[in-house]
């Protein structure tokens, strides 16, 4: 069957999930792909032989969703998973992110590039510690918009003061933390009650259904960005006497013609020229992947970074970062990391363990000592060559990075970096933080 049209205009909008075990999250994922028609036939055939299986009476749209089998046995998500379906007004891809405590930290890798977090809760529970945990992961990456969906509400009679007393208590703490846009909607996802459909037994409730909210608010998170042009090098093309660098604009736009300093040596030069995709043009813009040719001769490798010389960010040692820790094994002052900034990576030693973030009151615990799996807080870092990097704030791409375990490459923690105070090192927040 064709797909129907899309509106261009609206753009595609990529979006997270997360929610606590058994808030209904993977009904709730299958109710949008079965009712935006993203099933295929043998998909949906299997999961209602699958249900009748377990003795249900309807198809359980949450096998739409658990993939792997120990997601199917222990009912729970484990893993991240991108789904991809389309409306009659926009695409969206969107990362189906775990809600057991023990996967959180699969949440920041789905989140990361999301330009919205739909997090789910009971109606019957409300806010729980999960439900925070994933609101200050939500404004820990700087996602611009949130949206609670208060599920279940067949299970509370659909009662409007469950729902008030619940949307309530969540736009004041995720307001609390810093996220700039909250959206609540009541629903049920196993009845279809305000996902697709607007609700006939909520006529006290005047926003838009779930979809209807996805369809409307804008795509796209660094539109604007204060950041200049940012080329991190990954790759030297050499083509006779001349030299190509290969790589993604990862911030804002680099023009033929640019004067551009490259980082951390400071050497300076313009653009020569830009190919993208074999073809000569004039600028290159985040996302693109292209190839650069500099005026001059310069000496420059895989990690450097390319930026205007009017807008570059100035290369530290010294690092402050609000994190979270997402390995098993603690992270501690004196550990020795590796850290991944783009397409450089340097060799650390963490410096402080400088606080941690307590989910129930927002407080910022000073000197914990350490960081277990899943813990939010805030670090110093000091590298061994200097790293150019913008605050997370102004650049989701160039302001973030991973720590690495240098014996065995394990992934430990993902870093948000603050901005640099005077003379180029960290800033410390009245309350701590980074």
């Amino acid at each position: 069957m064709e797909a129907p049209p899309i509106a261009a205009a609206v753009g595609t909008l990529r979006l997270a999930t997360a929610g606590s075990v058994d808030d209904g999250k993977s009904t709730l994922v299958g109710r949008l792909l079965h009712d935006s028609k993203s099933v295929l036939t043998d998909q949906l055939d299997a999961v209602r032989a699958a249900s009748a299986a377990r003795g249900q009476d309807t198809p359980d749209l949450a096998l739409l969703t658990d993939g792997l089998r120990a997601e199917r046995e222990q009912g729970i998500t484990i893993d991240v998973a991108y789904r991809y379906f389309a409306t009659a007004r926009r695409r969206f891809i969107l990362a189906d992110t775990p809600g057991h405590v023990q996967y959180t930290r699969n949440m920041v890798t789905g989140a990361s590039t999301a330009d919205l977090a739909v997090v789910l809760v009971d109606a019957r529970k409300g806010v729980v510690e999960q439900t925070r945990r994933h609101a200050a992961i939500a404004a820990l990456l700087r996602i611009p918009r949130v949206t609670l969906a208060v599920n279940k509400m067949d299970l509370v009679d659909y009662a409007e003061p469950v729902f008030a007393a619940i949307a309530e208590e969540f736009t004041a703490y995720a307001t609390g933390l810093g996220v700039p846009e909250v959206t609540v909607i009541p629903l049920s996802a196993l009845a279809g009650d305000n996902v697709v459909v607007r609700s006939a037994l909520m006529d006290w409730y005047g926003g838009p259904t779930l979809v209807e909210h996805l369809e409307t608010v804008p795509a796209g998170h660094d539109d604007g960005s204060p950041t200049g042009g940012r080329f991190p090098v990954q790759y030297v093309i050499r083509d006779g006497e001349a030299r190509h660098y290969a790589g993604q604009v990862a911030a804002g736009a680099l023009s033929v013609g640019d004067a551009v300093t490259v980082l951390p040596s400071g050497r300076t030069t313009t653009v020569e020229a830009i190919d993208a995709l074999g073809t000569c043009t004039r600028t290159a813009r985040t996302g693109q992947s292209v190839t650069l040719r500099l005026a001059d001769e310069l000496d420059v490798a895989r990690g450097d970074l390319i930026a205007p010389v009017a807008d570059a960010p100035t290369p530290v040692r010294e690092i402050g970062a609000t994190v979270c820790h997402l390995h098993e094994r603690p992270l501690r002052a004196g550990d020795r990391v590796l850290v991944k900034h783009t397409t450089r990576t340097v060799r650390a030693v963490v410096q402080e363990i400088a606080s941690r973030l307590g989910l129930d009151d927002l407080s910022h615990e000073p000197d914990p000592g350490e960081l277990v799996a899943n813990d939010i807080g805030g670090i110093v870092l000091r590298t061994a060559e200097p790293l150019a990097l913008d605050p997370y704030e102004e650049s989701r791409r160039t302001g973030s990075f991973l720590l690495i375990d240098p014996g065995d490459g394990t992934t430990l923690t993902a870093c948000m970096a603050s901005g640099a105070g005077e003379g180029g090192g960290p800033v410390r927040r009245p309350d701590g933080g980074w």
